[in-house]
Parts: C-alpha cells; structure tokens; sequence
C-alpha cells in the first residue's frame, strides 16, 4: 500500500467518526425542546456541508495520479482543518463531534 492510500484510509477512518458523531446529533434532535432544535439542526447543517467537501476532495484523491496527489492532499488537510475547527465552536452541549477531531 503506498502512502496515498495510506492518507485516503487514514482521512476515511476519521470521516467515519464525524458521520457516526453527526448521525447522534440528528437523534438528539428528535428530543430535543425547539430552542435546542434550532440550535442542533444549524450546526449539523454546517458540519454535513463541511464534512461533504472535504469527503468530495477526498473522493478526487482515488482520480489523481501518485506523482499529483500531494497537491490534492494539501487542499484535503484545509478542508478538515476548517471542518475540525468548526466543530470545536459548536455549543458544548453538542459535545459529541468534537471528541473525535484530534
């Protein structure tokens, strides 16, 4: 395995984590009063739309050859850093996407 696939499973792994995270929040939603719903639906909202991009790019890495990937994967780690950053200023009673973002 070289190391482009290595990265792709590596960032793979860790969107995982942020669906699975993400798919709670959702559940939480169902439960939650209407000032918390508002809250809850606007920031997953924002975290589904981060997490579609960096998972869009992360799709183009499989297109690319090995020789151009570094570029890519610059423009991947961007884009999960603003993902991971995002998460990190969500309210802390949404506290379940954060744990998983190191």
């Amino acid at each position: 395995m070289n190391t482009k696939d290595t990265y792709k499973q590596k960032i793979e792994a860790k969107l995982e984590l942020v669906k699975a995270n993400l798919e709670v929040l959702k559940a939480k939603v169902k439960s939650a009063n209407a000032d918390m719903k508002i809250s809850y639906t606007k920031e997953i909202e924002t975290l589904e739309k981060n997490y579609s991009i960096v998972k869009s790019k992360l799709d183009k890495l499989g297109e690319v050859g090995d020789g151009a990937w570094e570029h890519l994967k610059k423009d991947i780690d961007s884009s999960w850093d603003s993902l991971r950053a995002y998460a990190k200023k969500t309210p802390d009673n949404i506290s379940e996407i954060k744990k998983d973002l190191k």
